[in-house]
């Protein structure tokens, strides 16, 4: 079995670009604000969901190994 993600946005940071819902629309939603939302707050891990992570351009997008809540994105410097 693969890894199971906790998915978060922060909505004080996201902007509404919707890079989030092109890159993975099975994981991500705006509402009517134009705010981002995870479709479920835990994921089995994703090529899509990551991509969308990465190309957030504000960095609102927090991915969490669910089972240990280790970082998975954005990476620690």
């Amino acid at each position: 079995m693969g890894d199971r993600w906790q998915v978060e946005v922060d909505r004080g940071v996201c902007i509404g670009s919707g890079m989030c819902v092109n890159h993975a629309p099975d994981g991500f939603r705006l509402d009517s604000a134009r705010q981002s939302h995870p479709r479920a707050p835990q994921s089995d891990a994703s090529e899509p969901i990551l991509t969308a992570a990465e190309g957030c351009p504000v960095e609102a997008i927090m991915i969490t190994l669910a089972d240990t809540g280790e970082t998975v994105f954005p990476p620690d410097d």
